[in-house]
C-alpha cells in the first residue's frame, strides 16, 4: 500500500475540506479520468482496492495513472483507553480529496472499458465519481 518514505511531522490536524480541487483537476496523462464529485478523505486501503479493479481491466493493452498519494496520517487511540495521556499513534494514511480532483486516468482502452473500469472502482471509494474524457485544445 501507498504511504510516505519519509514526514516531517507525525501526527497530522483533521483540517478542512472545504473548496474545490486547487491542482489536479484535469485528465493529464491519459484519455479517460475518474473524477471526484464531493470531498473526502481517501485511504490507502481504498486506492489500492481501486487500483486493482482497474487493472483488472487495463491489463496489458493500457497504461493507468494514480493522481492521489495517501500523504496525510490518521491516528487512534487504543480501544477503551482513558481520555488524556497525548495524541493516539498513527494508525493508517488517506488523501484528502476536493471535489473536481482526477483520482485515476487511463489510456489504451476503448470508452466501454473505461468505463467499466472506472464503474468498479467508483464502488470501491468513499465518495461520489464521474467519469470524464480528455479535452483537448
Amino acid at each position: 500500500m501507498l504511504e510516505p518514505k519519509k514526514i516531517k511531522f507525525r501526527r497530522h490536524h483533521r483540517g478542512n475540506r472545504r473548496g474545490m480541487a486547487k491542482g489536479g483537476d484535469y485528465v493529464a496523462f491519459g484519455s479517460f479520468g475518474l473524477k471526484a464529485m464531493e470531498p473526502g478523505w481517501v485511504s490507502a486501503r481504498q486506492i489500492e482496492s481501486a487500483r486493482i479493479t482497474i487493472a483488472r481491466v487495463v491489463r496489458k493493452t493500457g497504461k493507468m495513472w494514480i493522481r492521489i498519494f495517501p500523504d496525510k496520517p490518521i491516528t487512534q487511540k487504543p480501544a477503551e483507553t482513558r481520555m488524556g495521556k497525548g495524541k493516539g499513534a498513527p494508525e493508517y494514511w488517506v488523501s484528502n480529496v476536493k471535489p473536481g480532483r482526477i483520482l485515476f486516468e487511463v489510456e489504451g482502452v476503448t470508452t466501454d472499458e473505461a468505463t467499466l473500469a472506472f464503474t468498479n472502482a467508483s464502488h470501491k471509494l468513499p465518495i461520489k465519481t464521474k467519469i470524464v474524457e480528455r479535452r483537448e485544445i
